[in-house]
């Protein structure tokens, strides 16, 4: 069974169409990304699975269920605003979502989910007291500690600094190994790349890509060269470049429909010297810009 399938499904707010019939389907057991820009009906898609909003049209289902408690149940929300009881002790807030989803003695399960946090010694610490580093891996415990079979995580890496993200990552990664369905936003290209099973993008209210790392980019061909050059002035005026971006410690070049990159190679040899020629896909990164900024793309 898919742990979520949506079917036609549309949502308006007054003239504006947030989601415009939307065909989805997360296969149970996966990571499944949802990228877009701002405005682009990510997090509207994701209330509509939660039961926030209903929608206009179409047909939602969770786990083969389409209007259903015992299904709500079962999921677990990290939403985009954080919001934790903040004059409580985190074990105390813990344990009172944990109840709230049916987990009546979680005790175990906060000290096991504190300590891989590297919280154990904050159980007693009112909220109001932490960093926000902290908070936010504490709203994350909440989100699962009563178990969930599928959790919906929104911008859930939004204010981590490096060493935070990474403790938050491993966490997503061992929800997946222990059998949960994991659906999260995020605006972060790098992570999704590295973590998601499928990668699902939405843009003004539409489905505009939906499929694995490598069918997405399957489907750009490679058209990308990544370059060092001892002059980087070498790759003005030169035919079937139809795009550079200076990424810092290299370039990045997109040829034109065409262009053949042994031709591109030799063009530059006869300029400067060059350390480093890598034909490759595009990053889901550039792939994300073509799609949501063709103006700035193409300027």
């Amino acid at each position: 069974m898919n742990a979520v399938e949506l079917t036609d499904v549309t949502k308006t707010f007054g003239s504006v169409t947030a989601v415009d019939n939307l065909q989805l389907t997360v296969p149970s057991g996966t990571i499944y990304g949802f990228i877009g820009p701002n405005g682009s009906g990510k997090t509207t898609t994701i209330r509509m699975i939660m039961r926030i909003f209903y929608p206009d049209r179409g047909d939602i289902r969770v786990f083969g269920e389409t209007h259903s408690d015992a299904a709500t149940d079962r999921i677990g929300y990290l939403p985009e605003e954080r919001g934790l009881y903040k004059k409580m002790k985190v074990g105390d807030v813990l344990t009172f979502y944990a109840q709230l989803k049916g987990f009546n003695h979680p005790k175990d399960e906060i000290d096991k989910w504190l300590a891989a946090m590297g919280l154990a010694d904050r159980i007693n610490t009112k909220v109001e007291t932490m960093s926000k580093g902290m908070a936010q891996k504490i709203q994350f415990i909440a989100a699962v500690i009563a178990k969930p079979e599928l959790v919906i995580l929104d911008e859930p890496f939004s204010g981590l600094d490096p060493v935070n993200l990474e403790v938050l990552r491993d966490a997503i990664i061992d929800l997946k190994r222990n059998g949960s369905t994991v659906i999260f936003s995020t605006h972060d290209m790098s992570a999704a790349e590295k973590m998601c099973d499928q990668i699902f993008m939405i843009h003004n209210g539409k489905k505009v890509l939906d499929g694995t790392l490598q069918s997405i980019q399957a489907n750009y061909g490679n058209d990308t060269i990544r370059l060092r050059l001892d002059d980087p002035t070498a790759l003005s005026n030169v035919n079937g470049i139809e795009k550079v971006s200076n990424q810092g410690n290299y370039q990045e070049v997109r040829l034109t429909n065409g262009s053949d990159p042994q031709q591109l190679l030799s063009e530059l040899a006869g300029r400067t010297s060059i350390s480093l020629f890598e034909i490759a896909s595009p990053s889901l990164h550039d792939i994300f810009v073509r799609i949501a900024r063709p103006e700035a793309d193409a300027s």
